[in-house]
C-alpha cells in the first residue's frame, strides 16, 4: 500500500494519484536533458511509490521527453499510469506557433501516440489556445479523438473562464491544468471557481514557483545557462530581492512547522481542495520523495490563513513569463460563426 492516495479527477471517470509528476524538466528548458537511464529510473521509483500521473508533452524536446516516457512505459508498466500529454504549440522555422487547427489536433495526436508506443492517451490538453480558431472547432476534432478510442478525457491548459466555458459545451473538460503556487493566485479570481461550477478538474503546474520555493534564491546558483528560468522576470535582480523576502517568510514558517519550505508549499495546494493535483517536476529521487511527504503535511485553517497573508498579491513582482508566450489571459478565440474551415 503506498502512501499516495487516489483522487477523481474532474466528473466524467478518471482516477488519478493525488500528486503528479512533471516530466517537462528531464528533457526541456531547464537546462541541458538528464541521463535517460536515471530518468527512467525516476519514473519507475515514482510509479512505485504511487506517483502514477504522468505529464507531458509534443514541444518538451520538441519531443523527446514523449519518447522517454514512451520507452519507460514498456514491459507492462502503461497499466500502471494516468498519461496525460499536449499538443497545440510547434516550431514554425525555429518560432513558436500555437495550433488549434482540426487537422493538425488529428496529426499531433497520431504523432504522440506513436512516440509514446501507445494505443490511448488518458488525458489529452490543448497546450494553448489558438486565438485564430474558434474554441468549439479546436473541441470538436478533440471529441471526435475519444468517438474513435485515441484519447479518454480531455483538457485544456492555460484557458479563460470563457474558452473553458465554450470548450465544456462541445465535450465535457476532464481538467484544466494552470499555473497554481504560493506566487500565482491570479487563477483563484475567475478560472478555479468556473472550473468547480462546471465539475472540472485542477492540475496545477509549477506548484513550486519553478523550484523557488526549495531553495529560495540560491536555485538559480545552479541552473545551467540554458535555463529559461534565468530569463523569467520574477528571476531578475530588480525583482528577485523582493521576491526572496516572501521565501524567507514561508521559510520560517516550515521551520515551525517541521517540513521543508517546498514541501509547505506544496501542502498549501494540496489544502485547496480534493479537485486539485499539482504535478511538480524534479529529476531527482530525493526531491520526489520530499514531493510525496508533502502529502502527510496538515494545514489548519490558521496556517492556511498564515500562508495566504504572506502570499499575497502584493508579494510577489514580475510577471510569470516573459513577453511573447501567450496565457490564459489572452487566449479568447473567435465566434464559431466567424469559421470558414
Amino acid at each position: 500500500m503506498t502512501g499516495v492516495r487516489r483522487i477523481k479527477l474532474g466528473s466524467q471517470g478518471l482516477e488519478v494519484s493525488a500528486l503528479g509528476l512533471g516530466c517537462m524538466g528531464m528533457s526541456a528548458f531547464y537546462g541541458d536533458p538528464k541521463p535517460e537511464p536515471d530518468m527512467i529510473k525516476l519514473i519507475h521509483h515514482a510509479i512505485n511509490a504511487g506517483v502514477t500521473f504522468l505529464d507531458t508533452s509534443d514541444i518538451y524536446g520538441p519531443q523527446t521527453n514523449e519518447i522517454l516516457i514512451g520507452k519507460a512505459l514498456k514491459g507492462g508498466t502503461r497499466e500502471k499510469v494516468e498519461l496525460a500529454t499536449k499538443f497545440g504549440i510547434k516550431y514554425d522555422s525555429a518560432a513558436m506557433e500555437v495550433c488549434g487547427d482540426p487537422a493538425y489536433v488529428k496529426y499531433a495526436c497520431e504523432a504522440s501516440l506513436k512516440r509514446l508506443g501507445v494505443d490511448c492517451i488518458d488525458l489529452y490538453y490543448q497546450h494553448r489556445i489558438d486565438k485564430r480558431v474558434p474554441i468549439e472547432i479546436t473541441m470538436g476534432a478533440m471529441k471526435e479523438l475519444v468517438e474513435e478510442g485515441k484519447i479518454k478525457y480531455v483538457g485544456l491548459s492555460e484557458a479563460s473562464a470563457s474558452t473553458i466555458r465554450r470548450a465544456h459545451a462541445v465535450h465535457p473538460i476532464t481538467a484544466i491544468q494552470l499555473e497554481w503556487s504560493l506566487w500565482s493566485r491570479d487563477v483563484e479570481e475567475d478560472i478555479i471557481p468556473t472550473c468547480r461550477e462546471l465539475g472540472i478538474g485542477i492540475v496545477a503546474y509549477s506548484p513550486l514557483g519553478r523550484g523557488f520555493f526549495s531553495s529560495g534564491p540560491k536555485m538559480l546558483e545552479n541552473l545551467d545557462a540554458s535555463d529559461f528560468r534565468k530569463y523569467m522576470p520574477r528571476f531578475q535582480a530588480e525583482n528577485l530581492e523582493h521576491n526572496t523576502k516572501m521565501f524567507e517568510r514561508v521559510n520560517e514558517m516550515a521551520t515551525k512547522k517541521g517540513c521543508t519550505p517546498s514541501q509547505l508549499s506544496l501542502a498549501w495546494v494540496h489544502h485547496q481542495g480534493n479537485d486539485v493535483v499539482p504535478i511538480p517536476g524534479t529529476t531527482k529521487i530525493e526531491n520526489l520523495e520530499q514531493n510525496i511527504g508533502a502529502l502527510s503535511v496538515k494545514l489548519t485553517p490558521e496556517d492556511m490563513a498564515e500562508l495566504e497573508a504572506i502570499a499575497s498579491a502584493d508579494s510577489v513582482k514580475g510577471d510569470r513569463y516573459g513577453a511573447g508566450i501567450s496565457t490564459y489571459q489572452d487566449s479568447d478565440t473567435p465566434p464559431l460563426s466567424s469559421w470558414k474551415a
